[in-house]
């Protein structure tokens, strides 16, 4: 499966795209703006987060204030549809594949889109740029 990077036109989703074309992975994009996800789209971001619906919600964005329902009162469904309907509600991007998430770009945590052999040589090439001999170890 391609990674899937769905977001807002901002700072934080340019610069994954950006991670991932420097590193050659393959991926879709889609601003949920303008194509907000569908509620199979959106379970199936839930079925990877460890926290639930409190890793993608963006609790510092302006329709997050200015929202007169308690988020916590609403069902599972009810949220689903306030996502739909208010897509800057999520936090951006959410980055997916078949078997991982990554809410929000951090730099360390994206290297896990890496393909394996690409994270091994360079655990590699970090060891033995970074080997310290051990005094009468050798």
């Amino acid at each position: 499966m391609t990674v899937q990077v769905f977001g807002l036109a901002c700072g934080s989703t340019r610069k994954a795209r950006d991670w991932f074309r420097r590193h050659k992975i393959p991926f879709t994009e889609r601003n949920v703006k303008r194509e907000p996800l569908t509620l199979s789209e959106l379970q199936q971001i839930l079925a990877l987060t460890v926290e639930g619906t409190d890793e993608i919600i963006s609790t510092r964005s302006k329709v997050y204030k200015e929202l007169t329902q308690d988020i916590d009162a609403l069902s599972l469904n009810e949220l689903l549809e306030l996502f739909q309907q208010y897509p800057a509600l999520l936090r951006s991007p959410i980055i997916i594949d078949h078997k991982r998430i990554q809410v929000g770009y951090n730099e360390e945590e994206i290297r896990q889109f890496l393909p394996r052999e690409t994270r091994q040589r360079q655990w590699i090439k970090w060891r033995a740029e970074n080997f310290i001999p051990v005094k009468g170890s050798y």
